[in-house]
């Protein structure tokens, strides 16, 4: 069950995604931002955690979850740093992801060629 539930709430945050491009009319990174930025709102509301404890990878997968680390580090080093901790939070939580994404991205560059 927990598979069918991560299933249905990954592709619901998906379906949400494009609707935004579709309907809306948003561009590619207008979407993207505001799927980070509804990760952090329901992040700072407290909504986000039940959702993860409800459908795991359903949660965790989309980028919603970008905005949810931001906020969630943030909030915590808060808590334990002060207001500095607002700002080494956010680097704290995503550092790894964003390292990664720039070395992939660098390693992919290296292995395409541009049409053109």
């Amino acid at each position: 069950m927990p598979y069918l539930w991560a299933f249905l709430v990954g592709g619901g945050i998906c379906v949400i995604g494009q609707l935004l491009f579709d309907v809306v009319k948003l561009t590619p990174a207008h979407t993207m931002a505001s799927l980070v930025v509804a990760g952090a709102v329901l992040d700072a509301i407290g909504w986000y955690d039940p959702l993860i404890d409800f459908a795991g990878a359903g949660a965790t997968v989309p980028i919603t979850s970008f905005g949810n680390a931001l906020v969630h580090g943030a909030i915590t080093e808060l808590k334990k740093d002060g207001w500095i901790g607002v700002i080494t939070g956010i680097f704290t939580v995503t550092s790894a992801g964003v390292s990664a994404a720039i070395v992939f991205s660098f390693l992919a560059s290296l292995a395409a060629r541009p049409k053109g």
